[in-house]
């Protein structure tokens, strides 16, 4: 029983989170063991949500796991799944993607030798399976291997690095199958709890995401996570607006089950621009960014901005009528920027206008990415029947 399981993986920081990258030939075909693997690496469950017992870092962006396979559709280069690992309790969670760590997918399958592109701008297909989407990578590689350093800055990411586009292509209804989940740009909901309907706009673009003003919940818009967290009731009035916000797309059919389902829906808290400094230290004016935002998951306050959560708002903000529409300054040659806790984010969407609606062709960000370790992960091996209950 001392002997434990060695599985090759790679630490990899994609933009601003972290993950164990997996081939999926080195995992097991059976689910529930991949999900004690999963578990076990991250060290959770952890109520003391610090997960010293794995590699996982105590927050939900430090705490994920993408897998690899070869392409299960003609168009792409690489299949990618991405998984959620909850960190006090809960299952796997596979219900979104993680924008993120695509960044990383890329420079992945050109190091792990899955595709061979020639010096200059690679461009990888991956498809990611969470959502049925094709994402391209693009990226410089040079002698065959992906460029690290850079002039590029991810906000909340210490230094600079090479940049990375990821193009969403096609990126609406990725959960949902509807770019507007209700046919509508605004909805009031009834959220329990709450003392009156509260107007919210419910957009999937990339991954799903309830939109509300901070100023309904008496907030400003500008307040930092640890502020956020540390509001009585206020992380548990937002989880309710949450778990509301699936219901009405249709995610999911009760309270308990998106409460269940934690990483889908995410909540982004929006407020029109004003001076404030970042939890980086940077001071930043009103003319420096287009819109403010503050991204709940995994009931946690990213120290950032989700990257699909804010190729989602991108989306949004071309959508007249969303509460993202209203508050954000036109983009500056298509670039929408963001002014999240730690700083600013651009990202692009191309919206238009069709007889039954609207067609998002694409939404795109910047990101950087880089290996951190390569190795092997041990966890312990499964307990055997004999052992049980002793």
């Amino acid at each position: 029983m001392t002997n434990q399981l060695r599985i090759p993986c790679v630490f990899m920081r994609g933009g601003t989170s972290k993950a164990l990258v997996f081939h999926g030939r080195d995992l097991p075909s059976d689910i529930e063991e991949r999900h004690r693997i999963f578990l076990s690496a991250m060290g959770s469950p952890d109520p003391g949500k610090r997960q010293l017992d794995g590699m996982g870092g105590g927050l939900s962006s430090l705490s994920k796991i993408c897998v690899i396979d070869p392409p299960s559709r003609p168009d792409a280069d690489v299949d990618y799944t991405f998984v959620q690992i909850p960190v006090t309790d809960g299952p796997p969670d596979y219900s979104s993607n993680c924008g993120n760590m695509s960044s990383a997918i890329g420079p992945f399958a050109v190091e792990e030798g899955l595709v061979h592109p020639p010096d200059g701008e690679a461009v990888v297909r991956i498809h990611n399976t969470n959502t049925g989407k094709i994402i391209e990578s693009r990226f410089a590689v040079q002698d065959g291997l992906p460029m690290v350093t850079g002039d590029f800055v991810n906000p909340g990411v210490a230094g600079k690095g090479a940049r990375i586009r990821l193009d969403f292509v096609d990126p609406a209804g990725a959960a949902t199958g509807r770019l507007l989940p209700t046919g509508n740009p605004s909805d009031l909901i009834d959220v329990p709890g709450l003392p009156a309907p509260i107007a919210v706009s419910l957009i999937d673009a990339t991954n799903p995401v309830v939109f509300l003003r901070a100023e309904a919940l008496g907030l400003t818009g500008y307040e930092t996570p640890e502020e956020i967290e540390g509001t009585p009731g206020l992380m548990d009035r937002l989880e309710a607006i949450r778990c509301a916000g699936s219901m009405a797309m249709g995610l999911t059919p009760t309270m308990d089950a998106a409460h269940a389902r934690a990483g889908s829906p995410k909540i982004g808290m929006v407020a029109p621009p004003r001076a404030y400094r970042s939890t980086a230290g940077e001071t930043l004016s009103a003319t420096d960014f287009d819109i403010a935002i503050r991204m709940i998951s995994m009931g946690q306050a990213h120290r950032a901005v989700t990257l699909t959560g804010s190729m989602c708002t991108a989306v949004a903000a071309a959508l007249p009528g969303t509460c993202v529409a209203d508050l954000a300054n036109p983009p500056q040659d298509g670039i929408l920027r963001l002014g999240h806790a730690s700083g600013v984010m651009p990202a692009m969407a191309r919206v238009t206008r069709t007889d039954d609606g609207w067609h998002v062709a694409h939404a795109t960000v910047f990101r950087t990415a880089r290996r951190l370790m390569e190795g092997h992960v041990t966890v312990p091996p499964r307990p055997r029947a004999d052992h049980a209950g002793q």
